[in-house]
């Protein structure tokens, strides 16, 4: 058995309210993989922000390698050879990728200068060296989340950690994008003794990867034991205290009107260079469309020309009959368009916000919430959240909690909650479950199938194949822009979709509507 290179002993972390972490003892081993895994606000990224020295405990100690730390910081953290790669992403949005790959340890020639060359070469190095592709002269704001995802993997590489924590890794990384990384992993513990703390919500993973893993509720490790011995059905039982089970959905075809109609719609990218390339889509009442492509295909564009957040440079879309071209993603939302979108911190919700004033956003000016248009009606507006609140079980000590302070599972939920509430004849999705726990991941497909049956029109973009499989009833592939194939979910495997999503097929002449 290899020694433990990190043991928490007894520790707990005190916030106002919320005991994230109550009494936690556990030893992680040199060279393993270690899988931690639990409910939103189990207290797993808390555990690991100590570790980082982002908290320092209310109560406990921790070691790392034989040294008991005494002052907690990320630098004193990373000196021992911790490193972190953070759920939400800790990149600076105006810097280049190499920019920030090299932040702080920044190449100089003649000890003074910035070396951009080197810095250039060194993101090329690492790129080639791990398999993660990046463009190092690329503006990260204008790059999409699941290439930011990888920045942050390659900017704790960079400065050579040998114990790396990865908080939801793979959640914008597709099937094929997550073996990779799980492949880089194994070679790092293999080859270099390296230690990899795993959180993650994808059970499959779990068992696919760790060499160990721990369960945490509510605060408390709950569950140790050799990934081996344990199932997906037994761990998600153990997480949240009951069988959690993940069938599929009864589908029966009820599509109506269309809802949502692309034509020849071409949108730009950030940098001005097509993203969305002469697209027709149809996405009628009562139906699911899935969309699958790898990150940076024009999806993300796509959702944000049909939403109004980015403007068209050709085509036209229609939500319920009405064209969209040039309106504002308020307008758009009044024709009966809800929104959850895929980057949740910078667009989905105001951070700084309770969650009292995240839930009623977009219904903060209706009559039900006001007395002549602009005094608050206070008792109606605590009614209504408290109940929403309630229905998506958001986790925190209250309503008036800023939702910058909870986790990112019950962020989304907060997004969820909010999007789902509007009676909509249209709904829009992306990453409806990215960072949620399997509790809630049950919850919020449910839900998402509860608003087909009533005959919203939902138009769903996931980079969790699984998830597109489960929720569609059609599934459209795209690839640099164009639409390569679409077909009925249970005519199609998830191996036959994956040559569509790269470009290696393409249905010449098919109706994608």
């Amino acid at each position: 058995m290899q020694e433990p290179v990190v043991r928490f002993e007894h520790i707990s972390m005190q916030f106002p309210g919320v005991l994230a972490n109550d009494d936690v003892s556990l030893e992680v081993r040199k060279g393993e993989i270690f899988a931690l895994v639990g409910e939103n606000g189990a207290g797993k990224s808390t555990l690991m922000n100590v570790l980082y020295g982002i908290h320092t405990p209310t109560g406990g100690s921790l070691t790392i390698k034989g040294k008991k730390m005494q002052h907690f910081s990320p630098k004193n953290a990373i000196d021992l050879g911790v490193g972190m790669v953070h759920q939400h992403f800790m990149l600076v949005p105006s810097f280049t990728v190499a920019e920030n790959i090299v932040l702080s340890r920044e190449p100089r020639r003649g000890g003074l200068l910035y070396d951009r060359k080197a810095a250039r070469q060194k993101t090329e190095a690492l790129s080639r060296e791990y398999g993660l592709k990046v463009d190092p002269d690329a503006v990260v704001r204008e790059i999409g989340v699941g290439l930011q995802q990888r920045v942050e993997i390659l900017k704790t590489l960079y400065r050579g950690a040998d114990i790396l924590i990865l908080d939801e890794p793979t959640a914008v990384l597709t099937p094929q994008e997550t073996e990779e990384l799980f492949d880089i992993l194994r070679r790092m513990v293999r080859e270099k003794g390296m230690t990899v703390i795993l959180i993650t919500h994808k059970l499959g993973e779990v068992v696919s990867v760790s060499d160990r893993v721990g369960v945490m509720r509510q605060g408390r490790l709950v569950s140790l034991e050799e990934t081996k011995n344990v199932t997906e059905r037994s761990l998600a039982a153990k997480m949240v205290g009951r069988n959690v089970l993940h069938d599929p959905f009864l589908k029966e075809s009820q599509a109506g009107e269309v809802r949502i109609r692309a034509e020849k719609l071409s949108v730009l990218d950030n940098r001005g260079l097509p993203a969305v390339k002469e697209l027709s889509l149809e996405v009628r009442a009562g139906e699911v469309v899935g969309i699958a492509a790898v990150e940076g295909n024009g999806q993300s564009e796509l959702i944000e020309a049909i939403t109004g957040m980015r403007p068209m440079s050709g085509g036209n879309v229609e939500i319920c009959g009405t064209s969209i071209r040039g309106m504002s993603p308020g307008r758009i939302r009044r024709l009966g368009l809800a929104h959850v979108p895929e980057d949740r911190l910078s667009t989905g919700v105001n951070p700084q916000g309770t969650i009292s004033e995240n839930l009623i956003m977009g219904k903060h000016r209706s009559r039900e919430f006001t007395r002549l248009g602009f005094h608050v009606n206070k008792g109606a507006l605590e009614r209504y959240v408290g109940k929403i609140f309630s229905r998506f079980d958001v986790r925190a000590a209250g309503l008036d909690t800023t939702v910058g302070s909870l986790s990112g599972g019950n962020v989304q939920k907060v997004v969820i909650a909010r999007e789902f509430s509007f009676d909509t004849p249209v709904l829009v999705i992306s990453q409806p479950t990215r960072g949620v726990d399997i509790g809630a991941i049950e919850f919020i497909h449910q839900h998402i199938m509860d608003k087909r049956a009533q005959g919203c029109a939902i138009l769903l973009c996931s980079a969790d194949l699984d998830e597109v499989f489960r929720l569609s009833d059609r599934i459209v592939t795209m690839y640099e822009g164009r639409i390569t194939g679409s077909f009925p979910a249970e005519k199609i495997t998830k191996e036959e979709i994956g040559y569509y999503m790269t470009g290696a097929r393409s249905e010449e002449g098919t109706s994608h509507g």
